[in-house]
């Protein structure tokens, strides 16, 4: 196991804190009935699996880039500031624009901050959000720099082999964002941790268009430009590893699962969740969820789930959140956080115009 440890904030204990969050989710819904018929389905069968009813898709123009934009924007709306604040922008996907640039510079440039932000992608797949919040952390308190937006996006639905019910059923588009800023004092990140876990590196992943099997109609015809998931094998790497791992890191934290207002977990699958809160003794009125209505949207999951938690009033001032990620890599990222208002006030929508 890889591990960056128990991190905590440098300037001042929960020196930096989450200040705005926002989220965007495509208007086109997609039901279990249409997603069933392509995979030999039925939707009783899928709410059964997973307990998912609908998922979001992006439209043919929409790329990630732009929900990404939207996302951010509302997330700076919700924290009071403007572009020319941020110094740092991450973008966390695996289904980037396109190889290069990375993403986050098409984001930082439709934004306004594309003169001076750094701006970098991150791709840990489904933990990419967490281990991008806990790296843009890390840079802010070892700086003089003051605010940074942390993305996660993905739009899945162009990756996704319709017929294979292991996956197409799962996955919906979005993204969400959160403004990390100068915390209140006994508010903001307490501590981080994350794993690599690369042995198991083939229960998910996208075989070809990478150096290894460039694109050539062959691995097309192959299907080998679909994403692919042993969900047995995953279920098994979450009870056995995930699990035992965030016990210990709240453990660690001073903590117990008593301690937790609020989990916010990958929306891997509702029943793999329900096992895990389950397992970690976390009440399930506790447990914050979205994949009943947007499914798993990859690295955007957890942000979408805590733009949701805090704009329908769950969060409350001084909570304890506990965020957990796990996916491809294979990757797992952790973050513990004392919550601090204000709650955001806008509503999640879909892009308003598309970025070139």
């Amino acid at each position: 196991m890889i591990s960056t440890g128990t991190a905590r904030a440098g300037r001042t204990a929960g020196g930096i804190a989450i200040l705005g969050t926002g989220s965007c989710l495509p208007s086109h819904v997609v039901g279990n009935d249409e997603v069933g018929a392509a995979a030999g389905v039925t939707d009783e069968w899928i709410r059964h699996k997973t307990a998912i009813r609908s998922r979001r898709r992006a439209k043919p123009d929409e790329a990630t880039s732009d929900l990404a934009v939207a996302a951010g924007r509302a997330a700076m709306e919700a924290a009071g500031i403007t572009a020319a604040d941020l110094s740092l922008v991450v973008v966390a996907t695996s289904t980037p624009d396109q190889p290069q640039p990375p993403t986050a510079s098409i984001v930082a440039d439709g934004l306004g901050a594309g003169h001076g932000a750094a701006a970098f992608d991150v791709n840990a797949v489904c933990s990419g959000f967490v281990f991008a919040l806990n790296t843009a952390q890390h840079v802010l308190a070892g700086s003089d720099s003051a605010y940074a937006l942390v993305i996660g996006a993905d739009v899945y639905s162009r990756i996704l082999d319709p017929a294979d019910r292991r996956t197409a059923i799962l996955f919906g588009d979005g993204a969400g964002a959160v403004v990390l800023g100068p915390a209140r004092p006994g508010r903001g990140l307490l501590a981080g941790r994350l794993a690599g876990f690369g042995a198991e590196r083939d229960l998910i992943e996208v075989p070809a268009g990478g150096s290894r099997l460039p694109a050539t109609p062959e691995t097309l015809a192959a299907g080998l430009h679909y994403f692919t998931m042993n969900g047995r094998g995953v279920r098994d790497f979450v009870a056995e590893t995930v699990a035992p791992a965030i016990t210990a890191f709240v453990e660690e934290a001073g903590y117990t699962a008593a301690d937790i207002d609020s989990f916010v977990p990958h929306q891997a699958n509702g029943r793999m969740l329900d096992d895990l809160s389950a397992t970690l003794g976390i009440r399930s009125a506790h447990t914050r969820t979205t994949y009943e209505e947007f499914g798993n949207t990859g690295s955007a999951s957890v942000p979408v789930t805590l733009d949701h938690a805090a704009r329908t009033g769950q969060l409350s001032d001084g909570d304890l959140v506990l965020m957990a990620a796990f996916g491809g890599g294979m990757a797992m990222g952790l973050s513990l956080l004392r919550w601090q208002h204000p709650v955001p006030t806008h509503t999640t929508s879909a892009p308003t115009t598309p970025q070139s």
